[in-house]
């Protein structure tokens, strides 16, 4: 499981006029079931995302397909970790 940290390296009109294609993205991995979660921070300033991949390298690789990564207006800071306790709701996700 990774937690995935974007952090806008660009004015938010720039940010704004990338925003549907990277909520075509978003959908996409959503879809895939390689994203669970996304979401903006708040302050506006990046976004979140909670990723469920199978190695680091199948997640970096779908990273830089992002819009934003392509256009250059975020950077991103990965980390895993392995879930031990979850809510029930959540539990599939736990480590065994």
């Amino acid at each position: 499981m990774f937690i995935v940290t974007l952090t806008y390296t660009a004015p938010l009109e720039r940010i704004d006029a990338c925003l549907p294609a990277h909520r075509a993205w978003l959908q996409e991995h959503t879809a895939r079931g390689l994203l669970l979660m996304a979401g903006r921070k708040e302050p506006r300033d990046g976004g979140i995302l909670v990723a469920h991949a199978a190695d680091r390298a199948t997640l970096d690789a779908a990273l830089r397909d992002d819009p934003f990564a392509q256009a250059g207006l975020a950077t991103y800071a990965v980390t895993e970790f392995v879930p031990t306790m979850t809510a029930e709701a959540l539990s599939a996700w736990r480590a065994q």
